[in-house]
């Protein structure tokens, strides 16, 4: 049986073509975009894995460390430590900042979360659980294991504020809920860069603290040190990572620290909650957003070139009715067109977000089902772009045939 659809599409192959390729790109940023919210997800799931906490402890009514800033003093972890189910307690930091390559021909700035990770050594919550090259921090200050995203090399040398870090390891899949790819220094250096103010602030400080008839008493003559070394000390944490013991559900061992420390503590549930439905929900929106401008847009250049394919061959399609060829056959020849344009523009913008993805600066994430369902999105959007065609094409009088 003769394919009237297949003969037409090989007589305007060129326009057929090329029209496929201009809506597999579109359909390629459609999947693209689609990939970037589950990337998105991703980092903020591997961010959770990745902390080893079952618990997050955090400042009172705040949602952070992840959402919005968190304060609790550097010792709150000891009574934490001590609540019942409660295996272990970390302090952590979390700083969002330009990290300058130091040692590079031209220095390089890279934006990073700093995590300040407390000194009970691998394998703790908050550590990295993992390490592709080189070794985990070992001293105290000045060294630093950063993801391989953010670019650096074993060796390289890391400006942090006034203080400079050796990259002494390298991990994998290490970012925050933004993507940014994070660096972990030890607490102590973590916490001094967090608050550390610049010379002159310093100066005006103590300065201002010197003038001040409370803290400069002649009779009290250590106060006043007393009260400046204070000012330049940092004794918080951002948050208390808790893991669990066997046995305890994380509800149980939450609330008695909710009840009796006075502080706010989230389950993995809840942050998660946090991160996806409230973090990330209006850049969601506006992927949807984009996402159905792309599907109309997608729609109308389908609908667009069937139709000037159809309206090219009107005096054909008046000889096939005068030939007694059913309406249901020429509209099936439009149908078949317009799905094997859609199956061209798909295969063209699968390849191309394939390729394209790891280009991008943040993860994109191609998911199977997401492909499956585009595909289907893809073919139904073809198939209803037809209807105008097909419409067109019915209308035709056999009799143009004879009098064209």
């Amino acid at each position: 049986m003769i394919s009237l659809a297949g003969r037409d599409i090989l007589h305007a192959w060129g326009k057929f073509v090329f029209t496929g390729i201009g809506l597999g790109l579109l359909i390629g940023v459609t999947l693209v975009m689609a990939g970037v919210y589950r990337g998105m997800i991703d980092d903020a799931m591997v961010l959770l894995d990745n902390s080893g906490a079952d618990l997050w402890v955090v400042q009172k009514d705040t949602q952070g460390p992840y959402a919005e800033s968190s304060s609790l003093y550097d010792d709150t972890w000891r009574g934490i430590a001590a609540m019942p189910g409660v295996a272990s307690a970390n302090n952590i930091t979390y700083l969002t900042m330009q990290v300058r390559a130091a040692n590079h021909g031209e220095p390089r700035d890279v934006r990073a979360m700093v995590v300040g990770i407390a000194p009970d050594g691998p394998g703790s919550a908050g550590w990295p659980p993992y390490l592709v090259a080189g070794r985990q921090i070992t001293r105290s200050h000045y060294e630093a294991v950063a993801d391989i995203a953010s670019g650096f090399k074993l060796g390289d040398t890391l400006q942090i504020r006034r203080n400079r870090y050796t990259v002494v390891g390298l991990t994998r899949r290490m970012v925050s809920s933004n993507g940014d790819p994070m660096v972990f220094i030890p607490l102590k250096d973590a916490q001094q860069a967090q608050f550390l103010k610049d010379n002159e602030a310093i100066l005006q400080q103590r300065r201002r603290t010197a003038e001040n008839p409370a803290f400069n008493r002649p009779g009290v003559p250590g106060l006043l040190d007393a009260v400046i070394a204070s000012q330049s000390t940092n004794n918080y944490v951002n948050a208390v990572l808790v893991r669990i013991k066997p046995g305890y559900t994380a509800d149980e061992v939450a609330a008695p620290i909710r009840r009796w420390k006075r502080l706010t503590v989230f389950t993995r549930a809840q942050m998660q909650d946090i991160l996806v439905n409230k973090l990330i929900a209006t850049a969601s929106k506006q992927i949807g957003m984009f996402m159905v401008i792309l599907a109309i847009v997608s729609a109308a250049i389908v609908a667009f070139i069937i139709y000037t394919l159809t309206m090219d061959k009107i005096r054909e399609i008046a000889v096939l009715k005068l030939i007694g060829t059913r309406n249901r056959t020429i509209a099936a020849m439009i149908m078949q067109q317009a799905l094997a344009l859609g199956l061209i523009g798909f295969a063209v913008g699968k390849i191309t977000a394939t390729f394209a993805a790891p280009l991008f600066p943040k993860f994109v994430l191609l998911m199977p089902g997401d492909s499956i369902a585009g595909f289907f999105a893809v073919m139904v959007i073809c198939a209803l772009a037809s209807v105008v065609a097909i419409r067109m094409a019915l209308k035709v009088d056999p009799a143009e045939a004879i009098g064209g």
